[in-house]
């Protein structure tokens, strides 16, 4: 009996880390269940409640409260759920115990992919998310200055007929068998200078969707660490052993 439970737990650890992962599943649930399909309505009134930071990006910040933690314990469940959110271990890029400061800088490649009228599109963004531990609190800071974009050239609508289209989907201008770096991106596009911060954009729709996902990620990240400071990553950390 005791292997079972102990199965058992491992199971549950399991899947308990894997639910830590953020999905572009996720995304489009919490993009579809907020926000309906009204991508443009729901982009500029999340601009019309959100201020530019100094660098034309986007910025949100939560103070979490942790009655009877301290900062050593909160820090263990931070850098815990660190590594359970973000595969890519090289995302942490700056984890110091002494000043309570853990920064993450993960990419989320392909929250919108856009077929246009001439061209074709797929959008990353990479955020920092900065995570700032006392005692008894914790506070998360998230901020995104552009959009990382691939940007096929001639596969919109118009180019559908192109035979070579279905080669490029997932790696644009790139082919499939092409072997650069998928993080060298063609363009990156400030969120300040386009769409709802700017009115007329010729990539209108694709970063209305971008700044509806990217919002979506920020909250849905944002309640998972609320999650974790409030019940732990696994939900059996403080229990007696």
């Amino acid at each position: 009996m005791k292997r079972i439970a102990f199965a058992l737990s491992l199971l549950l650890a399991a899947l308990c880390l894997q639910a830590q992962v953020i999905q572009r599943s996720d995304l489009e649930k919490y993009t579809k269940e907020r926000f309906g399909d009204k991508l443009l309505e729901a982009a500029s009134n999340i601009a019309a409640s959100t201020a530019l930071d100094k660098n034309q990006g986007i910025a949100y910040q939560q103070v979490i409260e942790s009655p009877g933690c301290s900062a050593r314990q909160l820090y263990v469940t931070m850098y815990h759920w660190a590594l359970a959110t973000f595969r890519d271990k090289q995302a942490i890029v700056m984890n110091d115990r002494e000043a309570g400061c853990i920064i993450v800088w993960p990419t989320m490649s392909d929250i919108v992919e856009h077929t246009g009228t001439i061209n074709a599109y797929s959008v990353s963004i990479s955020p920092i998310i900065r995570i700032d531990i006392k005692d008894q609190r914790v506070r998360v800071s998230y901020s995104l200055q552009s959009y990382d974009v691939l940007n096929k050239e001639g596969g919109g609508w118009l180019g559908m007929h192109d035979d070579d289209y279905i080669r490029y989907i997932g790696d644009m201008k790139r082919l499939k068998i092409d072997l650069t770096n998928p993080l060298l991106y063609d363009e990156q596009w400030v969120i300040g200078q386009h769409y709802p911060y700017v009115e007329k954009d010729a990539q209108k729709r694709t970063c209305a969707k971008a700044l509806v996902m990217a919002y979506a990620y920020s909250n849905v990240l944002m309640d998972k660490v609320v999650e974790a400071v409030r019940n732990g990553v696994i939900g059996n950390e403080h229990e007696d052993w």
